[in-house]
């Protein structure tokens, strides 16, 4: 992939301004792949299927959310809470992005006369997230502070006032402090290396944890195929990222990247998730692999800035939303934080995008510049990521979907009460997609579903019942959740899996079972068939005996009654070749069972 320049977009804010010109705490850009026009979507043409069994990802508690700078003079103010919680946003970033690197958290001032917004302090940021039901993700003064200065506010937050903010950076963009030619994040340390950012940031992690050793701390990594990845700053011997991890890695919790995909038109801005996140989570996750040791499994990943860098403020961002959201936490991510809440804009680049004005402006909603709508209005990307909480919930279940088109992609959700939630975005701006669903995995009641409904330019939500678990017509430009309940049956089975593929696979399965009708049982067996070539290796909270493809499982000394209403939990690890297919058909002490 080619590097693409790096321009800085973080500017000062006008104290009389609710917020004034602001784009983003800086941008990384990467150059657009050339992408050929996918075929639009027709009547009956779009098939996609959902396996409710092969587990992606859990949605964490800090999956999504938002960064809101010290710029911002509304941060605090009455409407911010309903804000966040109505859009379902649990993660809140502060003190948002470049300011990070020259804001003093003990006076609420910043270096170099970066404007700070009355009313912004951290405990006044506090109680705004409290009270939004969220939890902050707080990024610690490297530009121009210390290791000391860090450790004082860790102790602080979660000593002296109790907070418990468990997610600590080290800096914002470190990389853009001129060590490879671009200078927009404040650094006044007298090396700008990368090995001089990764010693430091042993330090840091030394003096926070001894404040406070539960605290987790990240640090700040270059986005893969994002500038300036693979180059090689004066001082140091491999690149940034290389250097960072070899020297921080094994003491690290978490790795930072940030993204905003370029794009040459809203079309092809909305294949950016499916193109790269995957790779970019890959390669970190490789990179956490090579150098953090044992630690490794322990290190997660967050997206502490993510957006576009067009049609910000239209129906593409609002569908681009959604999809960078799930998709990066299907991939690994453990945070994503949206830049920003209120952004601001330059009045002089309103344009027109798809029958409606963007204002350029980078936040989730209207600041109430002059040029824009009244302060606080929603924008589609807030509309998008609140179609996220229609979807699930933290502890909810990310599982695998395919879709036969491109230009409708899916996300689904096993829900912990065993429902299964389908979101389906169309991104053909002119063609309504017909879409025929199937399930693996999951047997769907045949009532009419729970639909919720955001439509190309609306401005909120819409809920109904309509279409059915295996057929649903999703507008052009539009999100659709499907809601749907587990059919009736004496029984049910939740059965859910993660597998490696190799030579061979390994899968480990979940099952609960559950008694919905057979009354009082005493003395369980559950049998199935294998569709595939699974050989059950070891299993637990159950007897197994396998004959071919056909496995029984009984229960053992302590698990032998199941009362109505009630349920039972075993599972296996299994080995396989060519085929890991989901069972069928279940059956419990031989009454058939419905699956999901």
């Amino acid at each position: 992939m080619k590097w693409s320049a790096r321009t800085c977009h973080d500017r000062a804010i006008a104290a009389a301004a609710a917020l004034a010109l602001a784009f983003t705490g800086a941008i990384a850009a990467v150059a657009p792949h050339a992408t050929a026009a996918p075929t639009p979507v027709s009547a009956n043409s779009v098939s996609v299927s959902v396996d409710a069994a092969l587990n992606l990802a859990d949605i964490p508690a800090t999956g999504v959310g938002v960064n809101i700078p010290v710029y911002d003079a509304a941060m605090n103010s009455g409407a911010t809470p309903g804000l966040l919680s109505t859009a379902g946003i649990n993660t809140v970033r502060y003190p948002g992005g470049s300011h990070s690197d020259v804001y003093h958290w003990k006076t609420g001032t910043a270096e170099g006369g970066a404007y700070v917004a009355p009313n912004t302090g951290f405990d006044a940021f506090m109680g705004t997230v409290r009270a939004a039901g969220a939890q902050p993700i707080i990024t610690a003064n490297y530009g121009s502070g210390t290791p000391q200065e860090a450790a004082d506010w860790v102790r602080y937050a979660n000593v002296t006032k109790g907070y418990g903010i468990k997610y600590w950076e080290i800096g914002n963009e470190v990389y853009g402090n001129g060590e490879y030619g671009a200078t927009w994040e404040y650094d006044t340390h007298s090396s700008k290396s990368a090995t001089t950012y990764a010693n430091n940031v042993l330090q840091y992690v030394s003096a926070m944890k001894a404040a406070d050793p539960s605290v987790r701390i990240g640090a700040v990594l270059a986005t893969p195929g994002y500038w300036p990845d693979g180059i090689v700053g004066p001082g140091d011997t491999q690149d940034w990222n290389h250097t960072v991890l070899s020297i921080a890695g094994s003491k690290i919790d978490f790795a930072i990247v940030h993204a905003y995909p370029t794009s040459t038109s809203p079309a092809d801005l909305l294949t950016k998730p499916q193109a790269q996140n995957a790779d970019i989570t890959g390669t970190v996750r490789s990179l956490i692999n090579q150098y953090a040791g044992s630690n490794a499994p322990n290190v997660g990943i967050a997206v502490t800035e993510a957006n576009a860098q067009a049609y910000l403020d239209t129906s593409p961002n609002g569908l681009f939303a959604p999809d960078n959201y799930l998709t990066w936490l299907e991939n690994g991510a453990f945070n994503v934080d949206w830049w920003d809440l209120r952004n601001g804009t330059d009045c002089t680049k309103v344009t027109t995008v798809e029958g409606a004005t963007d204002y350029a402006d980078g936040g989730m909603v209207s600041s109430g510049s002059p040029c824009e709508l009244a302060a606080n209005t929603p924008f589609p990307a807030y509309y998008g990521i609140q179609m996220i909480s229609r979807l699930g919930t933290p502890g909810d279940t990310l599982v695998k979907t395919a879709s036969s088109s491109t230009l409708l992609t899916a996300h689904a959700v096993r829900r912990a009460d065993g429902d299964v939630d389908v979101m389906l975005i169309n991104k053909d701006p002119n063609n309504d997609a017909a879409v025929n669903l199937s399930y693996s995995g999951f047997t769907p009641s045949s009532a009419t579903p729970t639909v919720h409904s955001y439509l190309k330019n609306a401005h909120g939500i819409g809920t109904a019942q309509s279409g059915s678990p295996g057929t649903q017509t999703v507008p052009a430009y539009g999100i659709t959740v499907v809601q749907m309940h587990p059919t009736d049956a004496p029984c049910r089975v939740v059965y859910s899996k993660s597998e490696w593929p190799g030579s061979p696979g390994v899968a480990v399965a979940n099952l609960t079972v559950v008694n919905n009708g057979l009354g009082q049982v005493n003395g369980w067996s559950l049998g199935f068939t294998f569709p595939g070539d699974d050989t059950i290796t070891s299993a637990w909270n159950a007897t197994v005996s396998q004959s071919g493809r056909n496995v029984t499982a009984q229960n053992v000394s302590y698990n032998p009654s199941v009362p109505q209403g009630g349920n039972v939990q075993w599972g296996f690890r299994a080995t396989w070749s060519s085929s890991n297919a989901n069972p069928t058909a279940f059956r419990f002490n031989g009454a058939s069972c419905a699956i999901g």
